[in-house]
């Protein structure tokens, strides 16, 4: 006999493979390329290797999934639940979403796989993925799933610390005569990812003013955006970080000082979000429930 619903994301979620065999849940591989070679995150390229070629100079581009890729991946969900909740990266960020939303409307799908677009990535999504199984475990079938956690969209926000302009230079958010400035004069941007789009939030002189920047914001939006869930205990701290493990867990705990009593749930970023923000990045965020 099946079970009754299925969560499945993809590996923007920062959810690795082994924790998704934990939560019993599936997570697509999603694929980016050096020059014309396709990569998996922790398949056939590790992070330490990842960040030594965009050192170096490499040309990196991310990419969709092949629809046959995801439908496999449905199929084998659909062979085990009556449903799924399919949660991927947020369509504002990637075409992806937009192409699942698409094939869930045709058959064998229709009315079994349901498309999450809530425009979450990285931390943001692994935790609606969380609160998906939670309100799946409460009984909420998967359509009245999906909408809560729509209805939820503006609920959220992130903001990124950037190590390097570099890379916001190569994807177009900065332009050259600004990336070499920052270089010279210390200028560590702070990005805001707010209902999908991502933007210059602030930039700051140094790494400590950043990080000190980041919770400035952070401790506003709980004061006051999100000031009703904070309050009842229902809005989630969320960390992220393309820096190394030392970097990240000071990171976690500079968070937990400025918070405490909250519980922070931190993730690398993928590397296919890794690969815009650049190598030493360290994010802070807020999810409510649903």
């Amino acid at each position: 006999m099946k079970k009754r619903i299925g969560v499945v994301t993809d590996s923007h979620s920062g959810i690795l493979q082994e924790e998704a065999k934990r939560l019993g849940i599936r997570v697509l591989p999603m694929p980016f390329y050096f020059d014309d070679e396709c990569y998996y995150e922790n398949v056939n390229i590790t992070r330490e290797e990842f960040f030594q070629r965009i050192r170096e100079g490499g040309n990196v581009t991310t990419s969709q999934p092949s629809p046959m890729s995801v439908q496999e991946l449905w199929d084998e969900a659909l062979s085990e639940y009556e449903q799924i909740l399919y949660i991927p990266i947020s369509s504002g960020i990637s075409g992806s979403c937009m192409t699942a939303s698409a094939l869930a409307e045709e058959e064998p799908y229709e009315g079994r796989v349901f498309v999450v677009d809530n425009g979450r990535v990285s931390t943001a999504l692994h935790r609606s993925v969380l609160d998906a199984l939670e309100l799946a475990g409460q009984g909420y079938p998967a359509e009245e799933i999906r909408e809560k956690l729509e209805k939820a969209r503006a609920n959220m926000v992130i903001y990124v610390g950037v190590d390097t302009m570099e890379f916001l230079k190569k994807g177009g958010r900065v332009n050259s005569t600004s990336a070499l400035l920052g270089t010279v004069l210390n200028i560590k941007p702070v990005l805001k990812f707010d209902v999908g789009a991502l933007d210059v939030f602030q930039k700051c002189r140094g790494a400590a003013k950043m990080r000190h920047c980041m919770l400035d914001a952070m401790r506003h939006d709980l004061e006051t955006v999100f000031r009703e869930s904070w309050e009842k205990g229902e809005a989630y701290l969320l960390a992220a970080s393309s820096a190394d493990r030392e970097a990240t867990q000071a990171w976690v705990e500079e968070i937990r000082g400025a918070f405490p009593g909250m519980d922070v749930l931190c993730d690398d970023l993928s590397l296919g979000v890794a690969c815009h923000i650049g190598p030493g990045g360290l994010g802070i965020g807020c999810s409510c429930k649903p």
